[in-house]
């Protein structure tokens, strides 16, 4: 079986392109079935996210057509348009290919994690689907055993890329546990949203929302089992937050000097981090000097980002070669299989061949022929048939020319070579 990677991601398709490629969850499971039908095709799993629709083949056949066909048919794209933005990969540059996507190396933003979830969901489905057998299966764990090894062995995630990461990392340094803390959000736009869910997502303790559109402030606090707030209470919340981070939009600071140093009187002057994201700015520079409080800019934090951004490309250069040490292995695994199921199949056919001949020897000792006559007739027979095929393919390699079959045959069956 040849393995085949295909598809469009946003390295090589415009997002006009990839949106019309996008296959929805509830017709994954059917999309699966009708790959599966492709005469060529042995299995197959589909990933299908907003950054890329590829689809991962086990094939009968090592052909590439059959799969670009059915993928423009069945999203309704025209070849001539999605042909241009299609890429393909073959056994080891597949392999290659699907363990870099599963570790992150081959995302928008270099070493997030979410793609190994949708990876780990999209070989699920095609498990449930019956679209999946051993070689995939194998290939897949794999790759996902690769992506545990490059977050455990790199710093590939640990470093800051975006702003929002910026300050929850900000934020982790000085508070160790983030169980015990609360955070106060300002705001409720992209950069708070992924900041709120970061934040959730390590564990703080609480969260409130401060928002001017109530209704906008309690979507994003449902999601992460928050509370909202609107901004005339935001006095109020200021106190019971170690951890405060604004993005308004509005035209003057709304956080002064008075207002954060009435909260860090009542918070008996706990340690208070403040990161101001917004431009401009949400919170006035004098804050700053108020004894207890970290108060960090969008400035500070974009300092963050490209030192995050030059960490995590050496932290790529790392897992390129974790990745590349695998493919091998891998490579080598999958050529063992291939060459086990060669010995099994000739196995069987010796088996086959030493069972009729035994059976005719049974029956011509049953007829009371000579036993020393029929032991020389099966001994002969047997060589004969387990002979004839090689004895005739070393022939015509000789008749060809093909000196590199005979080197094989000699190796195969340990032959001393001949003198000149």
């Amino acid at each position: 079986m040849s393995l085949l990677a295909l598809g469009l991601n946003h390295h090589t398709a415009p997002v006009a392109i990839r949106e019309r490629a996008v296959i929805d969850e509830n017709n994954l499971s059917h999309a699966l079935q009708n790959l599966h039908q492709v005469r060529e095709v042995k299995e197959a799993t589909i990933v299908s996210t907003c950054n890329r629709t590829e689809i991962y083949c086990g094939m009968h056949e090592n052909s590439v057509e059959p799969v670009s066909k059915w993928m423009h048919e069945f999203l309704d794209i025209s070849n001539d348009l999605i042909l241009p933005h299609l890429f393909t990969r073959t056994d080891e540059s597949a392999v290659q290919h699907l363990m870099r996507v599963c570790s992150g190396l081959d995302s928008l933003v270099l070493g997030e994690p979410q793609i190994l979830g949708q990876m780990k969901h999209a070989y699920k489905e095609a498990s449930n689907t019956g679209t999946v057998g051993t070689e995939l299966s194998q290939l897949f764990q794999s790759a996902f055993s690769v992506a545990k090894q490059v977050r455990t062995d790199t710093k590939i995630g640990s470093s800051p890329v975006s702003v929002a990461f910026a300050a929850v990392t900000l934020a982790k340094q000085i508070f160790a546990d983030f169980s015990q803390h609360s955070a106060l959000m300002i705001g409720a736009g992209e950069t708070i949203t992924l900041a709120t869910r970061h934040l959730h997502s390590n564990g703080i303790g609480s969260i409130r929302i401060a928002n001017r559109t109530l209704s906008r402030a309690q979507a994003l606090a449902e999601s992460v089992n928050a509370d909202a707030i609107e901004l005339s209470q935001l006095a109020q919340a200021l106190e019971h937050a170690d951890i405060i981070i604004s993005s308004t939009g509005a035209p003057l600071p709304i956080l002064g000097k008075g207002a954060i140093e009435a909260a860090m009187r009542a918070r008996r002057y706990r340690p208070l981090l403040m990161v101001d994201i917004a431009v401009p700015r949400d919170v006035e520079t004098q804050v700053g000097d108020i004894d207890g409080v970290f108060l960090y800019t969008v400035d500070d934090l974009n300092n963050v980002v490209d030192e995050g951004r030059q960490q995590r490309q050496a932290a790529a250069d790392q897992a390129e070669e974790i990745i590349q040490h695998q493919v091998e292995l891998f490579m080598q695994k999958m050529r063992a299989t291939g060459a086990n199921d060669t010995i099994r199949s000739y196995r069987e056919q010796v088996q086959q061949t030493q069972a009729q001949l035994l059976e005719k020897s049974r029956k011509q000792l049953r007829a009371g022929q000579d036993p020393d006559a029929v032991l020389q007739q099966l001994a002969h027979a047997l060589s004969n048939k387990l002979m004839h095929a090689p004895t005739k393919k070393m022939k015509e390699a000789a008749a060809q020319g093909d000196n590199d079959l005979l080197l094989a045959a000699q190796s195969l069956f340990d032959l001393d070579t001949p003198e000149k």
